[in-house]
């Protein structure tokens, strides 16, 4: 199932695949995810189409903002 929300991204990246959203992670999916000339983004885009890559972009964003807040706390 491709995850419609935030929550069941989050959940699909971190529960079922047990990959920590760190910081570090999280930057350099976005810095592949925003390589126009990636094929790994070429690949993405003919599977699942410019919106989903967008709303994937868009996702780590939101989890790098959710993880440098975390840090910022503690």
């Amino acid at each position: 199932m491709i995850p419609k929300t935030y929550e069941e991204w989050r959940h699909c990246i971190t529960i079922k695949c047990g990959i920590p959203l760190t910081d570090t992670y999280i930057r350099s999916r976005l810095d592949v995810l925003k390589n126009e000339t990636s094929q790994e983004v070429k690949k993405f885009r003919n599977l699942y189409g410019d919106s989903h890559l967008m709303q994937v972009i868009d996702w780590f964003t939101r989890a790098l903002k959710d993880e440098t807040g975390k840090e910022r706390v503690n």
